[in-house]
């Protein structure tokens, strides 16, 4: 495959909360530059599902809390790039939800690197005890009920994930609108490496072997 770029989107509620992934990002997600597309769940129509497909075939899916009608997507899911485990989940059932403790129980649960997980609608990413945690947020800004104050709307965004060994690099792509309604994409970069084992010491001599 001549590119792994790896595309992470969730969050989707088209038609229901959303009409589409907005067109300034439909113009960034053109064929040929993205290997791999991680979904977290709650891709409920079918035209969105064929749009990615056009975009990378190899679409993972893991099941949110309102994609019933798919009742046998996988809750979580794992894949492998370069050195790095990267699991995958929708994050309904992490309890409570979005906590950083609770992700990271489910981190070393899934035995990985890096977790994915949704439901916020929210952009995050940070590190915590070696573990990189990325919330890509909604791909359409759809709302949330629980997360957001007042009359603040969800920013649209996604993120693409570049995987070289131990290194992954984040870009994350927020669709803004400045105060006289002007759309455009802002991008921000992180970069996550993987922490080697600390070293063992050589030549340390058992306590009570016998002499």
């Amino acid at each position: 495959m001549s590119s792994r770029l790896v595309l992470v989107l969730g969050d989707l509620f088209i038609p229901d909360r959303a009409a589409d992934i907005p067109l300034k990002f439909k113009k960034l997600l053109t064929p040929g530059k993205i290997g791999q597309i991680l979904c977290l769940g709650n891709l409920t129509d079918k035209e969105t599902y064929d749009f990615l497909r056009s975009i990378a075939p190899d679409l993972q899916i893991v099941k949110g809390d309102l994609d019933v009608e798919a009742p046998n997507l996988s809750l979580s899911r794992v894949v492998t790039h370069g050195s790095l485990r990267i699991g995958f989940t929708h994050g309904h059932t992490v309890i409570p939800p979005g906590d950083a403790e609770s992700l990271l129980i489910t981190a070393r649960q899934m035995d990985v690197d890096v977790l994915l997980w949704a439901g916020t609608h929210k952009f995050e990413a940070y590190e915590l005890e070696g573990k990189f945690f990325i919330n890509p947020g909604s791909a359409t800004g759809a709302m949330s009920t629980g997360w957001w104050a007042g009359d603040e709307e969800p920013t649209p965004s996604f993120c693409l994930m570049d995987v070289q060994g131990d290194v992954l690099v984040l870009y994350v792509y927020q669709l803004k609108t400045d105060e006289k309604g002007v759309e455009s994409v802002a991008v921000e970069k992180v970069s996550y490496r993987k922490s080697s084992p600390p070293p063992q010491p050589e030549g340390t001599e058992d306590p009570d072997a016998d002499t």
